[in-house]
């Protein structure tokens, strides 16, 4: 999902878990934001690999000569690639079509929920169930306000289509999150306005609250994380 890597940084990463990129099947993307597609035309021309993107996102792309390979979707479509099954849905987020996944296969769900401003009825109903869920906790309120970025941009991050905050995150938890879900992904950290450490305890303690006790991982972005198996 999403190619915002270089070439180079996504075999690597490839490699540490043993896998191989023409054995991908397909490339899903959320949304044009460079951060997630400044890899994606180079890797999918490169291997060959189809590139599932909502219709109103493509145009948005530009390319080099032809387009690669594209599979166009609508957003809150479903579809599969392989014996996966793939459900999307919208999000709010600056972007001109943003997508969140929810993907099943062989009785696991696996929801991945980032560049949110705010979680929405259509994010609840899709994560609901989710045995892993991947869930965006891009910034500390007070670590923002004080940090480097000018004040539009920061206005722009906390908005209604901007990111989701560690405390939205965690009124998430209290009143969201799927008792049955195993595996919580907390992401998309930004790397001047929050901290890793942060994320963790004010997590912690809000499953702590509701007595729920999944498995807590907090991804950054130049770290890989464990290989997570059902």
């Amino acid at each position: 999902m999403d190619a915002g890597l270089s070439t180079r940084e996504t075999l690597r990463r490839l490699d540490l878990i043993g896998e191989k990129p023409d054995h991908l099947n397909g490339i899903l993307v959320s949304h044009e934001h460079s951060d997630h597609v400044a890899g994606l035309e180079r890797l999918a021309r490169k291997f060959r690999i189809p590139i599932y993107i909502s219709r109103l996102t493509a145009p948005a792309l530009g390319w080099n000569g032809d387009a690669p390979q594209m599979e166009l979707f609508q957003a809150g479509a479903s579809f599969s690639i392989g014996d996966i099954d793939i459900a999307s849905f919208t999000i709010p987020h600056d972007a001109i079509d943003p997508v969140g996944f929810l993907f099943r296969a062989e009785g696991v769900r696996m929801g991945v929920v980032t560049d949110l401003g705010y979680i929405t009825d259509s994010i609840r109903f899709h994560t609901r169930g989710a045995d892993l869920l991947v869930l965006e906790s891009n910034h500390d309120l007070d670590m923002l306000k004080v940090g480097p970025y000018p004040w539009a941009v920061k206005q722009r991050v906390m908005s209604r289509v901007g990111h989701l905050s560690n405390a939205g995150m965690c009124d998430f938890i209290r009143d969201d999150l799927d008792s049955a879900t195993a595996h919580l992904i907390l992401g998309h950290l930004s790397e001047h306005n929050n901290h890793p450490e942060i994320v963790r305890l004010v997590a912690s303690q809000t499953l702590a609250e509701r007595a729920l006790t999944p498995r807590l991982t907090v991804a950054q972005q130049k770290n890989v994380t464990e290989v997570f198996e059902f």
